[in-house]
């Protein structure tokens, strides 16, 4: 298991904000815990210098697309980016650096899986450059996936069966616990425990984590096959509950090599 850094984006500044509050285009609701004064690039830089490979670049919306460019040229095939990809700028976004492309709403239309556009997305880029964000919310007992910023449900519960499927088609999963996302006030046990149990692939947990205390747990409850991202609870966003600087010594304890 590992520590995976992340760079969100919204209106071209770093930010860190909750991310069931996101909406479309609509500002009144959004609640923002940190906004950086320092461009992108340099938290890519940051991550490049301790060798912290794996993380992601997400744009939360139109505007991002520059810093989102500077950011993965600051650290070349280190870094992932997603955040309305699609078949037809996929290869844009490789060219600029990006290790791998993250993919959702792309994949789904009217709540269920496109799956020509899936497989377009596969010829156009390659099983082992895409990553498909499977973020989620519970509703009625399940998770189900949710795309267009986090606010659209659609039919598709995350599953054994369902990572079995999308397993075929990619090399890694990102899926955040939507409704804890940016609260820092825990992870979402049950699903922690469910993607330790199913995830066929790598995948990186993001949700709630606040402290050191909850890597390991993210660690236990994930049986070691999960990695985690951390957002708001880092100090470098603003956060009290955890230094960037344990974050990179978690990873270095746990024998991560880059």
């Amino acid at each position: 298991m590992k520590f995976r850094p992340c760079i969100d984006l919204h209106q071209g500044r770093v930010k860190q904000i909750v991310g069931s509050s996101l909406s479309d285009g609509q500002q009144g609701g959004l609640t923002t815990n940190f906004a950086s004064d320092q461009p992108a690039a340099h938290y890519a830089a940051m991550y490049k210098a301790d060798r912290l490979l794996g993380g992601h670049v997400i744009m939360l919306g139109p505007g991002n697309e520059a810093a989102a460019a500077e950011a993965l040229q600051a650290f070349p095939q280190g870094l992932q980016v997603g955040g309305g990809i699609t078949a037809a700028n996929a290869g844009h976004w490789l060219d600029q650096g990006a290790s791998e492309v993250i993919v959702t709403s792309a994949v789904f239309k009217d709540g269920v899986v496109h799956e020509d556009r899936l497989k377009e997305l596969v010829r156009g880029v390659g099983r082992e450059r895409l990553v498909l964000d499977l973020s989620c919310r519970k509703r009625g007992g399940e998770y189900f996936i949710v795309t267009d910023r986090w606010q659209k449900f659609t039919q598709v519960t995350v599953s054994a069966q369902s990572l079995e499927y999308f397993a075929n088609h990619c090399c890694e999963f990102l899926i955040h616990a939507v409704d804890v996302e940016g609260k820092c006030a825990g992870i979402e046990e049950e699903l922690t425990a469910l993607l330790g149990r199913w995830s066929p692939l790598p995948t990186t947990y993001a949700g709630g984590v606040q402290n050191l205390a909850d890597l390991y747990r993210v660690k236990e409850l994930g049986q070691n096959r999960l990695d985690a991202t951390i957002g708001s609870a880092l100090d470098i966003f603003g956060g009290a509950g955890i230094t960037y600087s344990e974050a990179v010594a978690f990873n270095r304890q746990e024998g991560c090599r880059p």
